[in-house]
């Protein structure tokens, strides 16, 4: 059963030099299973995540067939209902925590105003949540955490505190931008266990939008691959690294690998034809 379902989805911006597509009829399916979405940049990945959620502001232009959450299509309803979905059916992280957390708010009043815009509580009731909500993402000691302003805590913490945040309202789905890009290896490893057992446990969906296909390749079920805007190969992702196509497979080699270690890595060669061949469905 599909949690999510896009069909011939494009977004566009009016130019000077005319109507730039900065992505071009992608379509897929999202169960309860880790999507990843992976590209250069200026392929429309985060377009496409920032798209479902109509965050996508004038001039900008979102069309689809329908995008589906559930029986809902989402390019039905007004602003003010998609108020009652971002945050709270859908939630999205976004790449660095520095710009989505307030840095004049103690990180306890952002939980739990998070947490009573999605429901009538008392503060009391939301403090509890929040500091349940910290200790999920496995944050030590959430007390001083709740006390403690944005600037005080390291990358990894940042990212971990808008996890919990995005997730205190219980969201079916999770779209995380990025969510790993500003963080070490080790932080990477601890921040991926934490999503990964927050989705299976709750059963939810996740898009995991990444530059980055060794880790894509470990972490996610099925991968969307993106180039100028459409959707060029779709894969299991334990088998990424068997795709055929010639854009995957120049990413692929561009990469280092230490099992295989090269003196010269390859230079990815673009072939025009790549941006006008239709999109490939992404559905499961």
């Amino acid at each position: 059963m599909s949690l999510l379902d896009v069909e011939n989805l494009w977004v566009k911006f009016p130019t000077r030099q005319g109507v730039f597509d900065a992505v071009r009829g992608v379509s897929f399916t999202l169960g309860k299973e880790r999507l990843g979405i992976v590209g250069e940049s200026g392929s429309g990945k985060s377009m496409t995540g920032r798209a479902i959620l109509r965050l996508i502001r004038p001039p900008g232009i979102v069309q689809a067939d329908h995008i589906k959450l559930g029986g809902d299509d989402l390019l039905q309803k007004s602003e003010k209902d998609m108020r009652a979905v971002r945050g709270q059916r859908i939630s999205m992280v976004m790449q660095d925590p520095k710009f989505s957390l307030n840095p004049v708010m103690r990180i306890g009043d952002q939980l739990i105003e998070a947490y009573r815009l999605a429901n009538k509580s008392d503060r009391k009731g939301a403090k509890s949540t929040a500091i349940e909500a910290l200790e999920a993402v496995s944050i030590r000691d959430p007390e001083r955490v709740m006390r403690a302003y944005p600037h005080e805590m390291s990358g990894g913490m940042g990212q971990r505190i808008m996890i919990a945040m995005m997730l205190i309202p219980d969201p079916e789905i999770l779209i995380a931008d990025e969510p790993t890009s500003a963080l070490d290896v080790s932080v990477q490893r601890q921040v991926l266990s934490i999503m990964d057992k927050l989705v299976t446990d709750r059963g939810m969906g996740l898009i995991f939008i990444s530059h980055d296909l060794n880790l894509v390749a470990d972490f996610c079920d099925r991968v969307l691959i993106m180039y100028s805007g459409r959707v060029v190969e779709v894969c299991q992702a334990d088998r990424l690294h068997e795709a055929t196509h010639p854009y995957t497979r120049g990413l692929l080699k561009s990469l280092p690998r230490l099992d295989q270690p090269q003196g010269k890595l390859q230079v990815l060669k673009r072939d025009p034809a790549w941006a006008d061949a239709p999109s490939v469905s992404g559905r499961a």
